[in-house]
């Protein structure tokens, strides 16, 4: 993370407000002999000045578990309860907090919140981190882990945990090609999304290498929920050569193409072959079970967990990026393809 800049002092606030610093800790301590204006005021610089207090700072550095804030920019679903699964049951002396983090929080306002509650370290899930959020984190001493993030934090010494997505992506493509699929289809995550972006290069390594050809409109990237998958998949049912394997950037948008291979009257996988990536419960569940990816999801979030804690002790990594090997299991939703 960027290197902490002087931190404002109670005094530095007061003097920005024309108050006392005796005013300034009447309203931190919520006390209510301070008019609505001068109370308006001080909050504010507060808030410009991303002001955290000693006592919030050392919340926490008794001899307890320390708490570490697990958050995410969506509601939970498979992917992430699988995450979340795994940091609270990781062996390591912490509480865990689940929050979800919406974009309208202000960037100094949660990282001081956060502080007050006495978290010791921030694990962010898929998170969509900005600048003036690593600011305020770093200003609040508040080391942070991300995992898979939708938007790789450019900063040095962000600590990120993910898994070998571009190998995961050529494997599940190899697997597809081994069975005598050319006509093969991906239908990924965000563009912008890193590890959207390996599990797409390492399905175009694949196919290059098979001598398979990558037409454009076999290629579709959008949002990793169930609804990108059903409409992915219709498109792709629309083209006059339809792809006889699809290729999905995680279960949930696997689930889709189901359905809409259903909706069209296709066979899964007689008439078409899917496989999706994370191995989620959904994978086991679905009909016929999913060929997958497996993401070693629940290890993910107990390195995040045990690696958060090192930050939180002021100890060094070994690493900044961490990644956990995938795995291909194969099920019932893949098989070679039929004559057309």
């Amino acid at each position: 993370m960027p290197a902490s800049p002087r931190r404002a002092t109670l005094a530095t606030v007061a003097a920005s407000a024309g108050v006392s610093v005796a005013t300034v800790s009447k309203v931190l301590n919520g006390r209510g002999d301070v008019s609505p204006v001068t109370r308006s005021l001080v909050e504010s610089l507060l808030e410009e000045h991303d002001y955290v207090s000693l006592s919030q700072r050392r919340r926490g550095d008794a001899a307890v578990p320390a708490t570490l804030e697990v958050e995410l920019n969506a509601d939970l679903n498979p992917y992430s309860t699988e995450i979340v699964q795994g940091a609270v049951r990781a062996e390591a002396d912490a509480a865990i907090v689940v929050s979800i983090r919406t974009n309208a929080d202000r960037a100094g306002t949660w990282a001081r919140g956060l502080a007050a509650a006495g978290r010791r370290a921030v694990i962010a899930i898929t998170s969509e981190l900005t600048a003036e959020q690593l600011g305020a984190l770093s200003r609040a001493r508040l080391p942070l882990v991300v995992i898979d993030p939708l938007n790789m934090p450019q900063t040095r010494g962000v600590v990120s945990v993910g898994s070998t997505n571009f190998a995961g992506g050529l494997v599940a493509t190899q697997h597809l090609l081994a069975l005598g699929h050319r006509r093969i289809a991906y239908l990924g995550g965000p563009a912008t999304a890193a590890c959207n972006q390996a599990r797409l290069h390492g399905y175009r390594a694949a196919m290059e290498a098979a001598g398979a050809p990558v037409p454009p409109s076999h290629v579709r990237e959008g949002p990793f929920h169930y609804q990108e998958g059903v409409r992915g998949g219709a498109a792709l049912f629309d083209l006059p050569e339809v792809p006889t394997a699809v290729f999905t950037g995680c279960d949930e948008i696997a689930l889709g193409v189901l359905e809409a291979a259903r909706a069209r009257g296709l066979r899964v996988p007689e008439d078409l072959s899917v496989v999706g990536f994370d191995d989620t419960q959904v994978a086991k569940m679905a009909s016929p079970p999913l060929t997958t990816v497996r993401q070693p999801l629940r290890e993910m979030g107990g390195v995040a967990v045990r690696t958060a804690l090192r930050l939180a002790a002021g100890e060094r990594v070994d690493s900044h990026h961490v990644e956990l090997a995938t795995e291909l299991v194969v099920r019932g939703s893949t098989t070679a393809p039929g004559r057309d």
